[in-house]
């Protein structure tokens, strides 16, 4: 684990690669939409997404981070502490905000916008596991990861309080990152060929990885019901998702019919 990328200066491993995520997905943006001010949307939608998933763990960990006692903490998100569902709501709303100032047809350019959100979100995930958190469960299994001492999982698996690492855990964000880039390469073929419906199947495909994804972990999460926050919000995502996907397919037949 490598929170810091260069012991000595302070360039965190996690924020070098949120910002290699939001680069690769401007890069791919653009020369799929051959847009100019693509670039400017996507820094919108990475600003707004940050700040809306501070605010989903500031809201979620109140009590237990006691954010109430040193509300400036509120704002260090280099020392961790993002929801991605959290960030995604505020990204939708960006975008839905931006498209209709700019006049564009929101199903049109919410396709090429969902195509590279998994890019992005695979590079985060890496970031997460370099800084230590979202952590998986201990295991047995030769692809099990130890953590060093002084990171966040180690504190939640030692051995010994003299153990230098932490037990063997499941590599949970380095797997759903993997997933995420299967995801990113689906997208993008179906874009390519249809340019249409890769909205819908960017939610309802990253919220079966994110629902499946849970119970590798072992990070300290609210819980309803024996399920996760973000497994609820995967349902709803997925319910979303299917939903997108009747409307973005009767859009796509009455384009067709005007086109005749």
């Amino acid at each position: 684990m490598h929170s810091t990328l260069i012991p000595g200066l302070p360039i965190q491993t996690f924020g070098l690669c949120v910002a290699i995520g939001v680069y690769l997905a401007w890069i791919v943006a653009e020369r799929l939409s051959l847009r100019k001010d693509i670039g400017s949307l996507i820094c919108i939608l990475a600003l707004a997404g940050i700040a809306g998933a501070r605010a989903a763990h500031v809201v979620e960990y109140w009590r237990e981070e006691a954010f109430a006692a040193k509300p400036l903490s509120v704002f260090a998100v280099w020392n961790g502490g993002l929801v991605f569902y959290g960030g995604l709501v505020a990204a939708g709303i960006a975008f839905c905000v931006w498209c209709r100032a700019k006049k564009l047809n929101l199903l049109e350019m919410a396709d090429l916008v969902a195509v590279t959100i998994p890019l992005a979100h695979a590079c985060g995930r890496v970031g997460c596991f370099f800084h230590g958190c979202c952590w998986g469960k201990v295991t047995t299994s030769a692809f099990g990861v130890t953590f060093p001492a002084g990171s966040p999982p180690y504190f939640a698996h030692h051995a010994s309080r003299t153990a230098a690492r932490s037990l063997p855990l499941v590599p949970v964000q380095l797997i759903e990152s993997a997933a995420l880039l299967c995801l990113f390469a689906l997208l993008l073929w179906v874009y390519r060929r249809k340019k249409a419906w890769t909205a819908a199947l960017y939610m309802t495909g990253y919220a079966v990885i994110r629902f499946f994804t849970e119970f590798l972990r072992d990070d300290t999460r609210p819980e309803f019901s024996g399920f996760s926050s973000a497994q609820l919000f995967s349902i709803v995502l997925a319910a979303a998702g299917a939903a997108l996907f009747v409307i973005s397919l009767k859009a796509n037949e009455k384009r067709h019919d005007n086109n005749r």
